[in-house]
């Protein structure tokens, strides 16, 4: 179910409607979809705004998920999206998003805001395989709001097949759970 607090342009109001509440400073653009300008920002809604682009067959990972749980300030420029249904999609999934193509297993999603979202868990651990400076600051930042995070990641990773970049991924994860173990230590 959406919220009754995101607006879709030409649903409940038009986009001449919505620019012009936004310009007003009546509403605020969150994703896809504009946000009373005093309503309180949450996980919920951040994933809600993505209901439009992600539908019932594609899931938000890596740093479009980390943005959702609130591992960045803003969404990402392009969403990357991955399939979350069994059968592939044969339909154009659009230039707004990075589409990967492996389908998610069900025990590696939750469903936020009306759409499917990668776990924390998974979600950082997608991040810390990506090599890549803005990947490993949302890792550290997505880690330090999720204590223990780090070491959950580190646990998707037991049983899987081979997956790209495995082993660097597992050693910045450990290094984030020290760090976190420092913190712990000097408080």
């Amino acid at each position: 179910m959406t919220s009754p607090f995101l607006y879709f342009p030409g649903e409940r109001l038009s986009s001449a409607e919505l620019s012009a509440a936004r310009l007003d400073g009546d509403v605020v653009e969150l994703g896809e979809a504009y946000l009373p300008a005093d309503a309180v920002e949450t996980r919920g809604l951040r994933a809600g705004s993505l209901r439009t682009l992600l539908g019932d067959s594609l899931a938000a990972t890596h740093l479009s998920a980390a943005w959702i749980h609130g591992g960045l300030d803003e969404p990402p420029a392009r969403h990357t999206v991955q399939r979350a249904v069994p059968q592939r999609l044969h339909h154009v999934i659009g230039r707004r998003v990075v589409y990967r193509d492996p389908s998610i297993p069900s025990e590696d999603l939750w469903r936020v805001g009306g759409v499917l979202v990668t776990t924390p868990r998974r979600t950082l651990a997608d991040l810390a395989r990506v090599p890549y400076d803005e990947y490993a600051q949302a890792a550290r930042r997505l880690a330090d709001e999720l204590p223990g995070l780090a070491l959950e990641a580190v646990g998707w990773f037991d049983g899987r097949p081979p997956v790209p970049h495995k082993r660097a991924a597992v050693s910045f994860l450990l290094g984030l759970a020290a760090r976190e173990g420092q913190d712990d230590v000097t408080r």
